[in-house]
């Protein structure tokens, strides 16, 4: 007979790819039964990625068969559980367990329809997911998400205070200065009124338990992005640019900004936005319209990683000027650059949660 303890003990062979670290002194495992000579096991992985989850896969299979032998069988269920990169101890947002930052040099490369698409790749990870529009004077995420007609809820709580809920819509929390103005408004604010706006869409609002939340922040260096960096306990960065040259020199002073001491985010990685056009007529063809590997040259040249190169697609323009965005069509050939995109962050911001573990350890 084959016992729970035994499995549990050969299962200390089994090393975490990114951890480095056994399986059960990592308490990833989450359950044990044995039916006969059938082993079900449930297993905790902090990656979505499909290379990371079939070398787990094929380990603990290979384990399980020397040890028990070839007749058993096993039944693997991978449970992807976001790791938290917070360190913390922040009141700010206590039940969210990353903070990413999408940034941008300059405005129009498509920041924020990155930063929809990626929300909704995330949440197809199994995770719960919010999205911030921190872009005052140019909201967009409302309309990308159909939502610019609605108006969040403002509820009273047991301590007496009053908070906003966040707008639900394909499974992401949302919140925008959007959702607060007429749309044909502008948003006159000088710098310390968009500021306490921003601050309220993360202190006042029932933003209850997430794995992640994203932050499309205005784009540039300016006061909005510098006081929010400052504020809010962000996880990582990642900054979106398009290749040609007066976009890069922009994403330069971006870099600058993240890596200056005094506010030290993590760069996550760049994002190549309209990288190349290709016409549905002639699926082969690449045409660099904005020029060819400028954001990928600039992150070797930064040692950061480029986290993806997202062709210029019309069905990206048509799907976010639509409300529904162009990850949400599992047909479309643009979702899978996103749903790898997704895939990246995570083992960047993974990465960062090993680091902080390893610093937590040493002191």
């Amino acid at each position: 007979m084959i016992t729970k303890d035994q499995i549990i003990e050969t299962l200390r062979r089994v090393e975490d790819p990114q951890q480095k670290k056994d399986l059960v002194s990592l308490n990833r495992v989450l359950r044990v039964d044995v039916l006969g000579n059938k082993i079900i096991l449930d297993i905790e992985t902090s990656s979505p990625a499909m290379h990371v989850k079939k070398k787990i896969e094929q380990r603990i299979t290979a384990i399980l068969h020397e040890s028990f032998g070839n007749e058993i069988q096993i039944a693997l269920n991978l449970v992807v559980q976001a790791a938290s990169t917070r360190t913390d101890s922040h009141s700010i947002l206590p039940g969210v367990k990353n903070i990413i930052a999408v940034g941008s040099g300059k405005g129009g490369v498509g920041k924020s329809t990155v930063a929809s698409n990626l929300a909704i790749a995330l949440m197809k990870t199994g995770a719960k997911v919010g999205l911030i529009d921190a872009d005052i004077y140019g909201p967009s995420v409302p309309v990308m998400f159909d939502t610019q007609y609605v108006r969040p809820n403002v509820v009273q709580k047991e301590d007496g205070k009053t908070y906003i809920e966040p707008v639900d819509n394909y499974g992401i929390k949302l919140l925008s200065i959007g959702f607060f103005s007429d749309l044909n408004q502008a948003v006159v604010w000088r710098g310390p009124m968009a500021a306490k706006a921003l601050s309220q869409m993360f202190s006042d609002a029932e933003w209850g338990e997430l794995d992640y939340l994203l932050i499309d922040l205005p784009p540039g260096t300016g006061d909005i992005p510098l006081t929010l960096v400052q504020t809010v306990p962000v996880s990582g960065a990642i900054i979106v640019s398009t290749p040609q040259e007066v976009a890069l020199a922009d994403v330069r002073k971006a870099l600058s900004m993240f890596n200056h001491p005094n506010i030290h985010v993590p760069i996550l990685g760049l994002v190549e936005n309209m990288a190349w056009f290709t016409p549905a007529e002639l699926p082969e063809n690449k045409y660099y319209i904005f020029g060819k590997n400028g954001v990928k040259k600039l992150a070797e040249e930064f040692h950061v990683p480029l986290l993806a190169q997202i062709p210029l697609v019309q069905s990206i323009c048509e799907s976010g000027d639509k409300g529904t965005p162009a990850v949400l069509q599992e047909t479309n050939p643009i979702t899978p650059v996103f749903i790898e995109l997704a895939e990246k962050v995570i083992e960047q911001l993974d990465l960062i949660s090993i680091k902080n573990t390893e610093i937590s350890e040493t002191n």
